[in-house]
């Protein structure tokens, strides 16, 4: 690991050396393994954080119950080393250069891989439109939350909503991702926009129904689960 930092006070972002990286597209994800000193091995997958040109980065969120996260999180340091494989994934992708209106509907850390696809559009100039629908329980919770604010702008626009705290003061959204969420924040139809879609069973799934409920065609949604077991 060549370095991290800290999102929030569960999630953290480790910057990876992995020698011959043969680059990757926005979207995929590394399979993480590590191995205890009796021999016990351990795996999860994460998604990739970095915008394609970039080293890869991975951001985890600690999960208290887990095998893989807490080492991550909490005490994974520069020089520590761990074994990676990948990238993987040809489905759950974005290219830059598509001119197609992007709807991003992330969950918690589910934002992971949408935020990969904002920075290689930022990083790439490109043009297409594209639109981060982004749920967190509280403010503090909101991973990337400085560097969301400073994409904002040039055709990429970010909605958050707030399910469980806001400030004094908060003027977005309060609630769970809804049909009626979504008819104010998405694409119209007639745009034929590319969803992607990243969260918990639950949440991709009341997404993605609510999306098709609009009458978006279910070819044009994209969708990545998450959950305790990687």
């Amino acid at each position: 690991m060549a370095r991290a930092n800290w999102e929030t006070p569960r999630v953290r972002t480790l910057e990876l050396d992995v020698p011959s990286w043969a680059d990757h597209r926005a979207g995929q994800h590394l399979d993480v393994r590590l191995t205890a000193e009796d021999g016990y091995q351990a795996q999860r997958s994460y998604s990739i954080a970095s915008a394609p040109g970039e080293p890869p980065a991975l951001t985890v969120e600690r999960l208290d119950d887990g095998e893989v996260s807490p080492y991550l999180v909490d005490e994974a340091r520069e020089g520590d080393g761990f074994e990676v494989r990948g990238p993987i994934g040809g489905y759950f992708v974005w290219e830059p250069d598509d001119p197609v209106p992007v709807l991003l509907v992330g969950g918690g850390s589910g934002v992971v891989p949408l935020m990969a696809m904002a920075r290689s559009r930022e990083r790439a100039d490109g043009t297409a439109p594209m639109r981060l629908l982004y749920s967190s329980r509280s403010l503090e919770d909101v991973i990337y939350r400085d560097e969301l604010e400073t994409l904002a702008g040039g055709g990429f626009e970010v909605v958050h909503t707030l399910t469980r705290e806001q400030p004094s003061g908060w003027t977005g959204y309060s609630r769970r991702i809804d049909p009626e969420l979504l008819a104010e924040v998405a694409w119209p139809v007639k745009d034929g926009p590319k969803v992607f879609v990243c969260g918990s069973t639950r949440f991709v799934d009341a997404a993605a129904d609510g999306l098709v409920g609009l009458g978006y065609d279910p070819r044009w949604i994209r969708t990545e689960r998450f959950g305790a077991t990687g």
